[in-house]
Formats: structure tokens, sequence, C-alpha cells
């Protein structure tokens, strides 16, 4: 387990890359965004909205990009710059998670009164519920199938309604330097080759459910890609153009046009120390939990290396809040996971143990998973 020179990305994160000097692709980037003709890429950022704009003009169409929103500050954010910044007339597209929390459902209807038409797609939620609880006993996921249908809605929709132009957040190439399977580009009909998308096989997903066939998996899966290709549909990252982007910019934006977040939990019940990421859906805290344990880290590592690589802590001080809140997880919000699974707490540590990478952590003398490794050294596991 080796760590980034600069932040704190463990190369144990699928489909990392780090150059030869030990840095990860991610930090490389960021130090790359100060020789970015920024003008120029507005520049072509405009006139794809541009070009957006006419197509769906000749196409009758009234919408003329699509943006997949959660109501989160990310995109929050994407709406509010293509609609007052590009000038695009946006159809916002929200995949709603099963037992969606008030807290995501309060920052879905703020974005509708900030004008916005919203399409809401909520999947059948008996079946959401056998996929969740199928991925967690073969994955060690609980919202792996609920994430195939977050992506794919809006370009599901863009298709369905011959809507010109997707406009997605971040490339993850980009974000956290998951180069080796997605090209550090604008291009966002590249999310296939993400984890949570490549290789995806219905009947693979699906196989050993009860009561589940194909036809209930059409929001679960991305439409034809060269299809949409020779429709003229384009797909873009906006963060590859907004030299704005940044995780704290875009919640500060989004908190300033009345998104809330989680305000109310201790930050150790949450495994991270900002409140304005995952609301909502409370089994992503619980899913945080397990992917420490199969990886060794969680979302406090990615919020530490955002505020590494801006400048807001150093590399030594980001350790403390890694080492303070990285991988844990509430008893209310294991509750949570337990409930919606239909199982207890003890299968369902049962399962996560299963899952737990033993080369990097190892039982107490309390049953409790300890790390071996130390957070920023580099671990050899033998």
């Amino acid at each position: 387990m080796k760590y980034c020179k600069k932040c704190l990305q463990p190369d144990t994160r699928p489909n990392i890359l780090f150059d030869e000097h030990g840095v990860c692709y991610a930090c490389l980037y960021e130090e790359s965004k100060a020789s970015i003709d920024w003008d120029a890429r507005f520049n072509e950022l405009l006139n794809i909205a541009k070009n957006a704009k006419a197509e769906a003009k000749k196409r009758g169409n009234i919408y003329e990009c699509v943006i997949g929103v959660s109501g989160g500050k990310d995109s929050t954010f994407q709406a509010v710059y293509a609609k007052e910044k590009l000038g695009l007339r946006p159809l916002l597209i929200n995949c709603v998670p099963d037992e969606i929390t008030q807290i995501g459902q309060h920052n879905i209807d703020n974005l509708n009164k900030l004008g916005f038409d919203i399409i809401s797609i909520k999947p059948n939620p008996l079946v959401a519920k056998k996929l969740a609880k199928s991925t967690f006993y073969k994955r060690g996921n609980i919202v792996a199938a609920s994430e195939y249908c977050l992506w794919a809605s809006a370009y599901i929709m863009a298709n369905k309604f011959n809507i010109p132009l997707i406009i997605q957040g971040e490339n993850a190439a980009l974000t956290l330097g998951t180069a080796l399977k997605q090209k550090q580009s604008d291009d966002a009909f590249s999310v296939t080759a993400l984890d949570t998308l490549r290789g995806f096989d219905i009947k693979e997903l699906i196989d050993g459910i009860d009561g589940v066939s194909e036809d209930d998996m059409y929001f679960y899966s991305m439409p034809d890609l060269d299809e949409m290709k020779q429709k003229g549909i384009r797909a873009i990252f906006l963060q590859y153009y907004a030299k704005e982007w940044s995780q704290v910019l875009n919640a500060d934006f989004s908190i300033a046009r009345g998104i809330k977040g989680r305000m109310d939990d201790d930050l150790h019940d949450i495994g991270r120390f900002r409140r304005f990421t995952a609301l909502d859906c409370d089994l992503q805290i619980a899913n945080q939990m397990i992917k420490y344990l199969k990886f060794g880290f969680g979302f406090a590592t990615d919020e530490a290396c955002y505020d590494i690589r801006e400048g807001r802590l150093g590399r030594e001080d980001a350790l403390w809040y890694v080492n303070e809140y990285d991988g844990l997880c509430g008893e209310k919000y294991i509750k949570i996971a337990c409930d919606y699974l239909g199982i207890s707490k003890d299968e369902f540590f049962r399962v996560v143990d299963g899952f737990v990478n033993k080369d990097l952590f190892y039982k107490d003398e309390n049953g409790k998973w300890k790390p071996k490794f130390k957070v920023g050294q580099d671990f050899n596991i033998n």
C-alpha cells in the first residue's frame, strides 16, 4: 500500500495511477491547472452551449441540455451555472433514491424553487431493495445497483427527449486520479469506463433474485451510446471547463442558494469532516464504512486530498482529519442499513467481515477491525 507523496491518496483505490515520482494523477492535474488557458476553455464551453441551443431549436425542443441532479452541492452548482452563466435551458433529472432523506427532498425542492423543471424517476422500491440486498451479499456494496440508475437516468432521458447536450459534473480521472480506465478529458460518455458501470451485465446483476426480471431494469441500463452520438447528442464534464469547480466552492455556492447539509450529525457518525456530501441517502454512510474496510480509505480521505491539493490543508495537518473520521459510521446509520436490508446487526457484520481486506486490517480483542497501516506511510503487505 503506497501513498501519493503530495496528498493522502492510497494506491488501493481502484484504477488509480501514480507517476514515476509517486505522485497521483489527481495531484498532477491540480498542478497542471495553473498552465491551462481557462479563458479558451470557457469560450469553447460557450460554443458548445451555443451549438446545443441551435440544435435544440432545430429539433423543436425547448430543453437544450440535461443535467442529472441529487440536489446536492455539485448538481446545484451545475444547474445554476448552466442556466445563468451559459444561458441554457436545462431539464433536470433526479433519480430518487429509495427512502430519500428529508434533507435530500428539501434540496430537490430547493432546486425546483430556483426555477428549474425537474423530472423525478423513482424506481420500483421492491426491486430496489432486492437489488441492494443482493449486491450487499455479492459485492459488499449496498448502493451499487442504485448507482447504475443514478448514472443512466440522465442519458436515458436525453436519448428519449432527443436533447442535444448532457452536462455531468466531475471527471473522476481528474478529481480522484482514476485515469487507468478513464481519460482525463471532457468526454462524459466515458463514465461507462468507471467501476460503477464498466462491465455492467443485467443478467449477472439480477441472477438469483426472485421476482426481478430484465423488464424491471430499464432505468438501471445505459442506452446505446453509439446511437446517441449518431443522434448528435454530446456529453461533457463541466469540471473540465469551469475553473471555479471545487468541492468547497460548490458547497459555498449552493449553501448561498438554499441547500441544507447534515448539520445535526456528529461528524464521527458520518465518517467525514464536511457536512454537504451524501445528503439524499443514508445508506451511503454505512457503505463508505464498508469501502474503508475493503480498500483502507473512506470519504474523509477524499475530503483531505481535495483540501491538500487546493491549499486549504498541509499534508501533515490533513492526517489528523483522516485519522479522526475516516471509516467511521454511527450506530444510527448501521441500524438504518440493517432495517433496510431486513437483516440483524450480527448478520450485517458477518457479511461485512467477509469483505474486509485482511492484509490491511486485524481484529482486536474486542472484535473491532483496526488498521495495520498508518495513514500517509507506505505499508508493505506481506
